[in-house]
């Protein structure tokens, strides 16, 4: 259940600020291929990957039916949308409100295999999963030899240097976003959270209300703009709690939780729109296409986490896991990321339908898109959800041959 939610949030969430800012920005064709080749990309590229690694293997027949199912559905839905050349509000409503039908079904499913297994008497074999990944791990350290160790220890370097060149954005996200776990509590930090966090949410709604809106303080006559109201409340406040609040609080808090979460959901925004202006210029300046940039570069560098991530899984012993992991993402991507921006957009032209103007990438995107998941679905259940390797040089081999067609067509279409 965590997965198609909470995991799913944690790890789809520079994909959906991308789309909502590629979107509202209006370069919607710029939002659909980044989130259609991330998807191409995880579920014939990163599946395909997985395969060849740790093929053959099983993988659960009813969760791969219902996740390969609901993303396919999911995809031919908004292709059809796509193809009619405009969305109404309802329709894009309507991709949300399927994946929260997703996660209903997954929860539904999740809740009947558990009464099985309490009516059994048995439990989930859990400690059996953690058993196989720490002796895959420890084999790995007995099996290393000097050049192994030299790798390491370079690596060991590499990071350590990354890590002092990238100290100052650290501590500029301490200032900002509060470290929730009580170990980590610092009085000076979050005291500094007290004054920069209303700072930075009243930066965030300077669309809705600008930043030097006059406001009446003390006196009758005296206009303060609002930023120096916010200022002046906050630093109260983080003297207070700096004179007050000696030792940490014994658990997590609630309050500190959220406002880490929206402060870091803001941060994921804004760094997402940079992006999408970045991607913009380049594309500018190069004369490339912003849906061939969406295509490759931002589909790209929102998706190298899941083929990290999901070979990493396979590497200690679970790639039915890590095959798993392949769908539920991208789907939430999808349905909620995309959807969501849509539902934004359209909602500005309601009850009037948001056009969307065709494009040849988008339509191929789509294309090989259904065609790795329809593949997948019918050939490892052919396979009796068996996976074989063979399936995996096809899946790799429909991706580049995606690729090259995606370039064709942005080198010839202009």
């Amino acid at each position: 259940m965590g997965g198609v939610t909470l995991l799913a949030l944690g790890n789809g969430a520079p994909d959906v600020f991308a789309s909502l800012a590629a979107v509202r920005s209006g370069q919607y064709r710029t939002g659909f291929g980044a989130i259609l080749s991330a998807g191409t990309f995880v579920s014939a590229f990163v599946v395909g990957f997985v395969a060849i690694y740790a093929a053959p293997f099983n993988v659960d027949p009813g969760s791969f039916v219902r996740d390969v199912g609901f993303y396919l559905l999911g995809a031919l839905s908004l292709f059809y949308v796509y193809l009619s050349g405009e969305i109404t509000f309802w329709q894009a409503v309507g991709f949300v409100g399927f994946y929260m039908f997703f996660v209903g079904v997954v929860f539904w499913m999740d809740l009947g295999i558990g009464l099985v297994h309490k009516r059994e008497g048995g439990e989930m074999d859990c400690g059996k999963g953690g058993a196989v990944v720490v002796s895959n791990l420890e084999d790995e350290k007995q099996g290393s030899g000097p050049f192994e160790r030299a790798y390491g220890k370079v690596m060991i370097i590499f990071l350590e240097n990354l890590k002092l060149m990238g100290a100052p954005n650290l501590i500029f996200l301490k200032l900002t976003i509060p470290q929730t776990a009580p170990s980590e509590w610092s009085r000076f930090y979050i005291s500094a959270n007290i004054i920069l966090c209303p700072l930075v949410l009243l930066y965030s709604c300077n669309s809705f209300m600008p930043l030097d809106h006059p406001i009446v303080f003390l006196l009758s006559n005296a206009h303060f703009p609002l930023w120096f109201i916010v200022l002046l409340a906050s630093s109260s406040l983080a003297l207070l709690h700096f004179i007050l609040e000696k030792e940490p609080p014994k658990t997590e808090l609630m309050p500190i939780v959220l406002v880490a979460f929206i402060m870091s959901v803001f941060w994921i925004s804004t760094v997402a729109g940079e992006l999408l202006n970045c991607l913009a210029a380049l594309g500018m300046l190069l004369e490339v296409h912003p849906s061939l940039l969406g295509l490759t570069v931002l589909a790209w560098g929102n998706s190298v986490g899941d083929l990290v991530a999901d070979v990493a899984v396979a590497s200690a012993g679970q790639p039915a896991m890590a095959m798993a992991g392949c769908f539920a993402g991208p789907m939430f991507n999808m349905l909620v990321g995309l959807g969501s921006a849509l539902v934004m957009q359209t909602a500005d032209t309601y009850p009037k339908a948001y056009e969307l103007h065709l494009h040849t990438g988008i339509v191929i995107a789509f294309v090989f898109l259904i065609l790795s998941l329809m593949g997948s679905l019918l050939v490892i259940t052919w396979s009796r959800f068996r996976v074989p390797r063979f399936w995996g040089f096809c899946l790799i081999g429909l991706y580049v041959f995606f690729m090259v067609v995606s370039l064709v067509i942005a080198k010839f279409s202009g």
